[in-house]
């Protein structure tokens, strides 16, 4: 959730997939906004502070093992980030961070020009936080960004950036080689791979001045191919023809999908998240 700065609780939560019981709770007094979250297969749970201009690594309740960037200090080289999104590991541990939420609101008809400053690239560390390389900056090509707003991993080591400003979602190596686009996923938003290479990309931004003719919701298709083949239809709402859905979405090892709801959806949805049993 936002706030945090002044709101001091905790804003990572732990929760029994089944009952809505809260297990454990940590993080409070570490974050400005908590954007990204990304639990790696030790269990431990990286966060990302968009605000903030950092991200935090926590074992599993909730002591700091490592911290990347510095709090309250943006910037756009390799020892800061500038709004970053997202975070996620490789097997080996390295590390990637989409950085750069801004993106989206620039190269428009109303706002042709890029922020001085302003970034939207992917950077990559090794498993204890040493910078490695980046690639992409703010722009429509290929290899570039208008807010890489989620990271994923497919069986294969690719990485898929939601490409969030620019309708797409890109593909690389774990080197930053380009290897694909996806478009039929809509503005994607918050991504998840499932260890059988199933594909969930949620849209909690499209409107008909941003995406004319396109819907909210979440697109689920095989990883291997721009192909949706089914869709979890939004929120209906009065006011908006396109639907209001969350920002994350997240599947279980039963199929059951969760959807992280945000700032658009969560007062339509009436909590924080949404389960959608299978």
């Amino acid at each position: 959730g936002g706030g945090c700065a002044e709101n001091l609780v905790d804003p990572v939560l732990k929760f029994d997939r089944n009952t809505g019981e809260v297990l454990t709770s940590f993080g409070a007094g570490e974050f400005d906004l908590p954007h990204g979250i990304h639990l790696d297969s030790d269990g431990n749970v990286w966060i990302v502070d968009m605000t903030g201009h950092h991200l935090i690594k926590f074992s599993a309740t909730g002591d700091v093992l490592l911290r990347l960037g510095t709090r309250g200090e943006p910037g756009n080289d390799s020892e800061h980030f500038n709004q970053p999104n997202d975070v996620i590991t490789a097997p080996d541990g390295s590390i990637f961070v989409a950085d750069g939420h801004g993106g989206q609101s620039m190269l428009t008809p109303g706002n042709p020009t890029v922020t001085e400053g302003a970034t939207g690239r992917i950077m990559k560390f090794s498993a204890d936080g040493t910078f490695i390389k980046e690639w992409g900056q703010i722009g429509t090509e290929i290899g570039n960004f208008r807010t890489p707003h989620a990271l994923e991993m497919d069986s294969e080591g690719r990485l898929f950036v939601a490409d969030r400003g620019n309708h797409r979602i890109q593909i690389f190596d774990q080197d930053g080689n380009y290897l694909d686009s996806y478009v039929q996923f809509s503005r994607v938003s918050g991504l998840f791979i499932t260890d059988d290479d199933m594909l969930y990309a949620i849209d909690s931004e499209t409107n008909p001045n941003n995406h004319p003719g396109w819907s909210t919701g979440i697109r689920i298709g095989q990883a291997s191919e721009d192909r949706v083949t089914a869709f979890i239809p939004p929120y209906e709402i009065d006011s908006r023809d396109t639907g209001v859905a969350g920002e994350g979405v997240a599947v279980d090892a039963d199929g059951n999908v969760y959807a992280a709801e945000g700032p658009i959806s969560r007062p339509i949805a009436g909590g924080g998240l949404t389960k959608y049993v299978r």
